[in-house]
């Protein structure tokens, strides 16, 4: 099979997977969010529906059927979801003015600029306690016991919590306007990008009853996939044009933050990606894992133009 048909058939895959994983999304806001609520519901839905790549779902459901090597039961898609509504809270809060202060997320408007910086960060930290009620809602689906259970709030918790993608927030904003070297820049977007990665792909090896070393590997798969996607994010961020990408291009120069690009060049930084690219291969060949969709998407990782 040609790299050409490789590419295309991810590319459908994906489309696929993301309607599949929207409709499960819609669900969920309409449960919890409904059309007759106003205020912060609305800032929630707002996120929500705005569409994106929803490739942390995406991950979790690839590493779910690698174990499994089947489609398995619908409750996985509410364990994917409870993914993307941590992943969109941290986007809202991303974009706020004493963070980011982008304009523009999704090919939209940022929620504060459309309902007021209290009101989106009110309804991003919403979606927080709602990850967790949805990931035990799909894990009960699935009819897996209650430390399997535990074990999967345990790793979400850890990937967007203070270990994780707050903690690379927080060294992310303390390091603006200074001059982190390789292996700095590299511990902030190890766990502000990489960590949701990570936990996204153990999620779907632990939603899948894998034993402990294929769930250690499915991390480390997801932990550098995560460090690809973020250094392929800092080479569209110099190159890539805001039409494209949905948001505006050049905002980390513009705030002093260092990037791969910066630090190392477009060139070095595309020679960084393609080294975490292989580094998530390898970890799963290590494991005995041989998947062409979690394969794929490692490389979909630095190769997406958005």
């Amino acid at each position: 099979m040609s790299a050409a048909r490789e590419t295309l058939d991810l590319k459908a895959r994906l489309a696929e997977e993301s309607a599949t994983i929207n409709l499960a999304l819609g669900r969920v806001v309409r449960e919890r969010w409904g059309p007759a609520d106003r205020g912060c519901a609305a800032a929630i839905r707002y996120a929500l529906e705005a569409g994106g790549k929803r490739l942390r779902p995406v991950v979790c459901l690839a590493a779910y059927r690698a174990v499994l090597r089947a489609d398995g039961s619908p409750g996985i898609y509410d364990v994917a979801c409870s993914l993307e509504l941590i992943h969109t809270y941290s986007l809202m809060h991303d974009d706020l003015p004493c963070m980011d202060d982008d304009a523009l997320r999704r090919g939209r408007p940022t929620a504060h600029r459309v309902f007021g910086s209290p009101c989106a960060t009110v309804a991003a930290a919403a979606m927080i306690p709602a990850a967790f009620v949805v990931l035990e809602r799909g894990a009960t689906a699935l009819a897996l016991d209650a430390d399997r259970r535990t074990s999967m709030a345990h790793a979400l918790g850890r990937a967007a919590g203070a270990g994780g993608m707050v903690g690379g927030q927080v060294m992310d904003l303390a390091a603006e306007g200074g001059r982190p070297d390789l292996f700095v820049l590299e511990a902030i977007h190890r766990r502000k990008t990489g960590a949701l990665f990570a936990g996204a792909a153990r999620l779907g090896a632990l939603a899948a009853c894998a034993p402990p070393e294929t769930v250690d590997a499915m991390g480390a798969y997801g932990g550098s996939l995560g460090l690809a996607f973020q250094v392929a994010d800092d080479i569209l961020d110099e190159t890539g044009a805001a039409t494209v990408l949905g948001k505006d291009a050049g905002r980390d120069r513009v705030r002093g933050k260092a990037t791969f690009a910066t630090l190392l060049g477009v060139a070095g930084a595309k020679e960084r990606a393609t080294a975490a690219v292989a580094d998530a291969v390898a970890a799963l060949s290590g494991a005995g894992v041989q998947d062409d969709v979690l394969e794929a998407l490692a490389r979909f990782s630095v190769e997406r133009d958005r």
